[in-house]
């Protein structure tokens, strides 16, 4: 017994008629009869009685009919929860990203995303890159901004952009304005400083930064939130590096420096599981974010 044939046996339950309920089905009146013997066969029971022209259903097909409903529904219930049709996809959508990218970038792309996709139900996790990589290789999350450089094996990418990393010294008094000044990399060398922590991915792009222009920094103190390193700064505890888009604010307590002959930057990505049973729902909002995201 399977799905086919409850389905096969409602139509003839609806119809009374072998050729009205194999037109329905878009069958032949032969192939219709043939399961609904093989059905009565493995239930070892009477489904019908003919009466003239009409089928005349008995108490056991009446008894099977509330059954079938109930199992037809079910499937088709199972089947909707995984339609992989953008109309049709009702199933809740997985994004992931950093926090200083969900405050300083995301606000307007996903106000646009919410509108673009009205039926999708778009819940986002904050997290860093490792655990949105971890997320993505075992599907608690559809779609992830990250990043780089990642281990990018099973993993899809779709390009954004690079953002700079500026470092930021205490300042006594406030400072206004977006002014990025110069500094020489000696300069750094025995600066306090405020970093992310060691195993984080921004950690990484700092760490090798360091290595470049030939400084060991003397990290004080780790956190792994940028408003937290930022306030940090601002009270005076040390020096840090965090990425440009988090320093927007008019008024603060620190000032901002590249340092010579050594651009830093990160470049940010959105990532995918690599599958062999791609959603259609996850390409498209990607595709859409990313173009948002680079307008």
């Amino acid at each position: 017994m399977d799905i086919h044939q409850l389905k096969l046996f409602l139509a003839v339950m609806e119809s009374s008629s072998m050729t009205s309920a194999a037109e329905k089905v878009h069958l032949s009146p032969g192939a219709v009869s043939l399961q609904l013997h093989n059905l009565a066969d493995e239930l070892h029971t009477e489904l019908f009685v003919r009466s003239g022209k009409r089928l005349i259903p008995t108490p056991a097909a009446s008894r099977l009919g509330e059954h079938a409903k109930d199992l037809v529904k079910r499937m088709e219930q199972i089947q909707q929860e995984f339609e992989n049709e953008l109309s049709k996809d009702v199933r809740p959508f997985h994004f992931a990203t950093g926090v200083t990218t969900l405050i300083y970038q995301l606000g307007r792309p996903l106000r646009q995303l919410r509108k673009q996709y009205p039926n999708a139900q778009i819940r986002v996790t904050v997290g860093v890159t490792e655990e949105i990589v971890a997320g993505l290789h075992d599907r608690r999350f559809d779609l992830g901004l990250i990043s780089l450089p990642v281990c990018e094996e099973n993993l899809t990418m779709l390009p954004l952009f690079e953002e700079e990393l500026l470092v930021l010294r205490p300042s006594a008094k406030s400072v206004g304005g977006s002014h990025v000044a110069l500094m020489k990399a000696p300069e750094l060398a025995r600066a306090p400083f405020l970093l992310y922590p060691k195993r984080s991915n921004m950690r990484q792009v700092i760490d090798k930064f360091f290595q470049d222009i030939n400084v060991i920094p003397r990290v004080v103190m780790e956190a792994a939130d940028t408003e937290a390193i930022k306030s940090l700064v601002e009270a005076g505890f040390g020096y840090s590096i965090l990425p440009e888009h988090a320093l927007r604010k008019r008024n603060r307590f620190f000032q901002t420096f590249r340092v010579e002959g050594h651009r830093l930057s990160r470049t940010l990505a959105l990532a995918m599981a690599r599958t062999d049973y791609p959603r259609k729902l996850t390409r498209s909002i990607a595709e859409s974010l990313q173009k948002l995201l680079l307008e």
